[in-house]
């Protein structure tokens, strides 16, 4: 079984090579590629869901959502896709069957179609760079949680080799929401810490949604004095809703653990990059995210607050969660614009989720350029700089 890490299937090679074959309207055989193993598949045409036998361990028993097109023909493989779509994507998928559909009519029968094909190109490139251009703060927040964005572990096996993850806060146990480890980028030895999120309901179960408790705090603040002491920079990345506000997390010192690691982090003698790669809230983000540079993907978000539940507080309603947005203004450029973070990392257009691997080299270019950049500043020129930094943010009107 393929796929980033042990308990996630590969996106791209699922839509890439999934074929179902059908007999009319009857399902007769259906079977997924996966890695070079034809896979046996239910397929739920109804609600237009292929769902894995249990071949594999149960952790491997997953629901992907397919985009069926149906063949009257005995045995025609049907490419199937990934169908995520936002609302404001749907325009462009439609255009993009379309482009499919003419292409195929064209092979199949053997007529020259070239300049139609090039003009509905174009105007689906056309279309796709306005759409993502002109992004209103709340479609950018829907972007940060589009459910095929990668995530920390994807980001980490794309940019680095021989990563090892390191587990447990020494005093509680291993909380699956904090991942973190060694890892070399362009053979520099750095530690790797962030937060990770699951792909399907068992693994956001198991990964708390990407919401740490405080045994994930003292975790990554175990493993970034562990990368002190060895030297190593350190790298974060962080993606989450928030710090996880069960009454068992404040049993156990969810506000002690998260300010700890604040005064912790500005104390760091190795360099340290912070980069929002999706969502960014609240303390839950704070935790991870002292450094002498912060980066933000194009299409992430940071904020005290997530839209919804400013919305919630304001309003008593979720329904105005897109003047929330508007309101808290928690975009990479408006964080740029209010000097919240150092610099704003492009992604591929469209989002990372239809690039994920121009994505991660985009992310590793800047990571090794900020780092040899910190690497010439003396350790304590470092920490006052990074001090300084966060103390000249927000404004203190008097009277």
């Amino acid at each position: 079984m393929t796929g980033r890490h042990s308990n996630q299937l590969n996106y791209q090679t699922v839509s890439d090579i999934a074929f179902i074959f059908r007999k009319g309207d009857a399902n007769v055989k259906s079977y997924i590629l996966i890695s070079n193993t034809w896979v046996k598949i239910i397929c739920d045409f109804t609600n237009n869901r292929v769902i894995l036998l249990s071949k594999y361990p149960s952790r491997y028993i997953y629901q992907i959502p397919v985009l069926l097109i149906n063949y009257s023909s005995n045995f025609v493989p049907c490419l199937t896709k990934i169908d995520m779509l936002l609302d404001f994507e749907k325009p462009i998928a439609e255009l993009e069957a379309k482009l499919q559909d003419m292409k195929k009519l064209a092979s199949d029968n053997d007529v020259n179609v070239g300049e139609a094909v090039k003009s509905l190109e174009d105007k689906i490139k056309t279309l796709k760079k306005d759409t993502f251009q002109n992004l209103t703060r709340w479609q950018r927040v829907q972007l940060s949680r589009h459910p095929e964005r990668p995530y920390t572990l994807d980001y980490i096996y794309e940019i680095s080799k021989d990563f090892v993850e390191l587990h447990g806060d020494r005093t509680v146990k291993d909380d699956k929401a904090m991942v973190g480890g060694f890892a070399n980028i362009d053979d520099q030895s750095v530690m790797i810490i962030g937060q990770q999120k699951g792909r399907n309901t068992k693994q956001r179960q198991m990964r708390n949604f990407g919401m740490a408790n405080p045994e994930g705090y003292r975790k990554a603040l175990r493993l970034m004095k562990l990368a002190e002491k060895f030297n190593k920079p350190i790298i974060t990345l962080i993606d989450t809703p928030g710090a996880f506000p069960g009454l068992e997390a404040e049993e156990r010192g969810q506000g002690e653990a998260i300010a700890r690691n604040l005064k912790e982090m500005f104390m760091l003698k190795v360099p340290v990059i912070c980069i929002i790669i999706g969502e960014g809230a609240s303390g839950g983000a704070l935790g991870i995210g002292i450094g002498d540079k912060v980066l933000m993907l194009e299409n992430s978000w940071y904020s005290v607050i997530s839209p919804e539940n400013c919305s919630t507080i304001l309003w008593r309603s979720w329904e105005y969660k897109e003047q929330a947005a508007e309101a808290l203004r928690p975009t990479a450029k408006d964080m740029k614009d209010l000097k919240i973070v150092d610099g704003i990392i492009k992604e591929p257009l469209g989002g990372a989720h239809n690039d994920m691997k121009a994505a991660a080299k985009e992310l590793k270019k800047v990571i090794i350029k900020t780092l040899n950049e910190l690497d010439a500043i003396p350790a304590e020129e470092r920490i006052e700089k990074r001090i300084d930094k966060f103390c000249k943010m927000g404004v203190v009107v008097e009277g």
